[in-house]
């Protein structure tokens, strides 16, 4: 069967997960594959661009570098990045057929949508020095977390699928900090009440645990500024080069800022055409970034949510730079949309809200929100191209 048409039998969610059933399948094919140093990255907002960031820093040395994130906004591929490029068809396919053979029948069965997608990464990224982890959601429980880590990054943590992972601060931050390893560095952004849980499994676990600042030169940070300048890139991307350099350095390697490619990767406060800015944070951690970064700036929201999704949140905080929302409502198999209740948040605001109707090019646009979101809008009107 291709890989194709296996994940198309796959369910992305199951309304009861089976956390036992990852581990399993990893000790089921672990002493037949070749495992390498891990990096875990875990948090809420800023995951996939500190994974980037560092897999980027630890090639500029010459190392081989596999970068495991999701979700994807186009296609599958752009999960797997290795050596430089997101993996080919061909390296998928060849994963897959090695994966099927290693699999007993159960775990081919039972193995969910991304469960199954991590254990192809690990296949994928064999012959590579370092493997880049990303947590899907939460991380005590996460796919991800069955594998041996040799660092832990944490980037910012707030609220977000707390129908899964609980419904304040608090429970959000255990069960992503508690997969803490020895060595682990928190994101300077991280808020209190986060912090001071880290600080308190840290010393549970015995763990060195530290902020990114801490282990930066004055220089490297003037660098990293730099960086971002040089780009364009958007503000909060400091914080996130900053964890990722101070994840290389933890690794006992010593790389150059200055020796950095621009980052590859698509929907974060992306420019996408002159007058449309493209962001997948889709929270309301998401929500402050942008507004500190876009602030004295008004513009047309392109928008919509899923029905289980802080969209008060999100539309409360972006209010300042909201000329007016157009919601982009586009056919969702498996969750629903919060299209009428985002109308009723938006008259309750006092911000004024219609169908999305076209791009007008003396209008300036954000579109915002999830993967899926941005997939629907940008094939629908052919950006990306």
């Amino acid at each position: 069967m291709s890989l194709e048409t296996y994940l198309k039998n796959k369910p992305i969610f199951y309304k009861k997960i089976d956390y036992e059933r990852m581990p399993r399948a990893f000790n089921n094919i672990r002493g037949k594959i070749t495992l390498k140093p891990i990096v875990h990255i875990v948090g809420t907002n800023g995951k996939g661009s500190t994974g980037r960031f560092l897999t980027l820093l630890l090639e500029s040395l010459g190392l081989k570098v596999g970068h495991y994130t999701s979700p994807h906004i186009f296609k599958f591929n752009e999960r797997f990045y290795k050596n430089g490029d997101i993996v080919s068809d061909d390296e998928l396919n060849i994963a897959h057929n090695k994966l099927q053979n290693l699999l007993s029948d159960e775990f081919k069965n039972s193995l969910s949508y991304f469960e199954y997608a991590t254990l192809l990464a690990a296949i994928l990224f064999e012959d590579c020095d370092y493997w880049v982890f990303e947590a899907g959601m939460g991380a005590e429980f996460d796919a991800t977390n069955c594998f041996d880590k040799s660092l832990s990054l944490f980037t910012p943590i707030g609220l977000d699928h707390m129908e899964i992972l609980g419904n304040s601060i608090e429970k959000i931050s255990h069960t992503k900090l508690i997969s803490m390893a020895k060595t682990a560095i928190l994101n300077d952004d991280m808020n209190e009440i986060s912090v001071k849980i880290a600080k308190d499994i840290a010393l549970q676990k015995g763990s060195n645990l530290s902020f990114a600042s801490q282990n930066l030169s004055k220089l490297e940070k003037t660098e990293i500024k730099n960086y971002i300048k040089k780009y364009a890139l958007a503000n909060f991307q400091i914080s996130n080069l900053s964890l990722a350099l101070a994840g290389a350095k933890a690794l006992n390697l010593n790389p150059d800022v200055k020796n950095l490619k621009k980052l590859n990767l698509k929907g974060r406060l992306e420019r996408v055409d002159k007058n449309l800015l493209v962001d997948v944070g889709h929270n309301e951690l998401a929500a402050q970034n942008l507004l500190k970064e876009l602030k004295n700036q008004k513009f047309t929201l392109i928008y919509n949510a899923f029905l289980d999704k802080d969209y008060k949140s999100v539309l409360k905080t972006l209010k300042p730079i909201i000329k007016e929302v157009q919601i982009y409502d586009y056919k969702s198999s498996y969750r629903e949309l919060a299209t009428p209740y985002i109308k009723k948040t938006c008259d309750n605001l006092g911000i004024k809200c219609f169908n999305f109707r076209s791009l007008k090019k003396d209008e300036n646009y954000l579109l915002f929100g999830s993967f899926m979101l941005v997939e629907e809008f940008c094939e629908h009107l052919h950006k990306y191209n």
